[in-house]
């Protein structure tokens, strides 16, 4: 276990605070494991890296993606018809993390990693230097042998907050998270949106209220002026599906395109 924990990059929120403290603000870029084949899925979260994204999150391709929008589950249905594997993941991250020094967070729904073994998944991501999980359908209540395990490995531990949830599950879910806490801008999938909804600025305010010293934004953030939007009261903008749909539509040249356009935003000063 020493040796996974001397191969991770630095931390997420160390990351986040530093891009902070440089009157700045990071930009954190999705993409799913194994699209269009698991070679390609590692180039192009390469080229994120190399394309002003400060933080990956690697998703998990699942048979039942509830909160993803329809260019995701598009390009998730494709990498498991084209055989992808859970292991997949950890090959993915140690070949990005040997090619680039940036943290690298899995987004998976819990179902997988309960299958794999939570003690097992957790170990296996730490050895091949990944920084942590994005678990999006479990809260800190219901997540009490991973909160366990990624305490005995070092692992960051991301939760959601949404618009809904009540000032006492903000506090929790603040006291629980490690990284950053993942602010959801509105109710509903994630995907291309005109507008950010108002309750995001809300959510932050709330969140800093309860004690988050880090808090991103994710779903519905599409162009380098919402990024910037986003970047004025948050730590961190998240982007997933306009990154997808440039690997998509135009495979990694594209995809180095888009990042390099959003992070653009993230240029405050």
């Amino acid at each position: 276990m020493s040796d996974a924990v001397t191969r991770n990059a630095a931390s997420v929120e160390s990351v986040i605070r530093a891009r902070r403290d440089a009157g700045s603000g990071a930009l954190v870029g999705y993409l799913p494991v194994g699209f269009p084949d698991l070679d390609t899925s590692v180039d192009a979260a390469v080229a994120l890296a190399e394309n002003g994204v400060d933080v990956l999150e690697l998703g998990v391709p699942y048979s039942d993606p509830v909160m993803d929008g329809l260019v995701i589950q598009k390009a998730t249905q494709t990498a498991l018809e084209r055989g992808f594997r859970l292991r997949d993941v950890f090959t993915a991250v140690e070949r990005i993390r040997a090619r680039v020094d940036i943290p690298v967070l899995v987004m998976t729904y819990w179902n997988p990693v309960m299958q794999y073994g939570v003690e097992r998944f957790a170990t296996d991501l730490a050895s091949a230097g990944g920084s942590g999980l994005i678990t999006p359908d479990i809260t800190p209540d219901s997540a009490g042998e991973w909160i366990d395990v990624s305490d005995r490995t070092r692992l960051d531990r991301v939760f959601l907050a949404a618009p809904t949830s009540s000032d006492a599950r903000l506090r929790q879910t603040v006291s629980a998270t490690r990284g950053f806490v993942y602010a959801v801008s509105t109710m509903g999938i994630t995907g291309l949106r005109t507008d950010l909804d108002a309750a995001a600025r809300t959510l932050i305010a709330r969140l800093r209220d309860a004690g988050a010293r880090t808090a991103c934004v994710g779903i519905g953030i599409s162009n380098p002026e919402q990024v910037r939007q986003v970047l004025e009261y948050a730590d961190g903008a998240i982007v997933g599906t306009a990154l997808v749909k440039s690997l998509a539509e135009g495979g990694v040249s594209a995809l180095a395109e888009t990042a390099s356009a959003l992070s653009a935003g993230t240029r405050l000063n």
